[in-house]
């Protein structure tokens, strides 16, 4: 498809302030404590899309951007035993933050935004199993208009979404926010309880952190109802980098 003058304003805006955003020059280690309370006040005014019960013991928190082939990694691969093992049993609240690091990055989550709270993860895990293939297109714009079809957008709705200044100036702020309060230097990034965890992890890797912080008595709330699977298959030839690899801020 084709874009129009404000369609390629607003991209052409993510891209570069993507491409000029830098690092903060108090960069958060593996391990390094990120203040809980600043961590669950987001910027931008974009309301978190949580995963799991409110009085879980853990709060996981990842920054992630759907270009990078790490965090399509986890999503792809480790995510959904980490759902079963740790949200559906009320251990874990688990939330995706934006992280934008191009142009891309910033269409996905727009339209991840317009899909509604309901939609959101749906929309956020059906690009990350289809990055092959709008990631490596020679046209990516038009990759990801078809994509969305699938996911239920039409051209009008589209380009609404992607041009959402709103919205897309909340994703610039918790982009900035994460690189200057928070010390992100990579994608992806995970908070657990605060504690940083830089680059993709395993579900072994995750439990060493999270089972520790679970009460010895904690008993699991009755299993909330979750929304149906989307049916999308996934895409044929699934990115599998190193587990500890991680794709830069900027």
């Amino acid at each position: 498809m084709k874009f129009n003058r404000r369609d390629t304003i607003i991209l052409a805006a993510a891209a570069s302030a993507a491409s000029l955003a830098g690092i903060s020059a108090s960069r958060a280690a593996e391990g390094d404590v990120v203040d809980q309370a600043a961590l669950m006040a987001p910027a931008g005014g974009l309301t978190d899309k949580v995963e799991g019960s409110s009085d879980a013991p853990v709060t996981v928190i990842e920054y992630a951007s759907p270009t990078c082939p790490h965090c399509a990694s986890f999503h792809n691969t480790v995510y959904e035993p980490f759902k079963e093992q740790y949200i559906d049993t009320g251990k874990v609240k688990f939330i995706v933050r934006p992280f934008a690091r191009n142009a891309l990055d910033a269409a996905i989550f727009l339209l991840a935004e317009a899909a509604g709270e309901e939609n959101y993860h749906n929309v956020i895990a059906t690009y990350f199993r289809t990055q092959n293939e709008w990631g490596m297109s020679d046209k990516p714009r038009d990759a990801i208009y078809t994509v969305a079809q699938q996911l239920g957008f039409t051209e009008e709705s589209f380009s609404a979404a992607l041009t959402n200044q709103e919205v897309f100036a909340g994703i610039e702020a918790q982009r900035e926010q994460a690189l200057d309060e928070f010390g992100l230097t990579g994608t992806p990034t995970f908070y657990v309880n605060g504690k940083t965890l830089s680059g993709g992890k395993t579900l072994e890797q995750l439990a060493a952190e999270i089972d520790p912080l679970v009460p010895a008595d904690f008993v699991a709330p009755a299993a909330a109802e979750q929304p149906a699977a989307d049916a999308m298959a996934p895409a044929s030839d699934a990115m599998a980098p190193a587990a500890d690899a991680m794709a830069p801020a900027n």
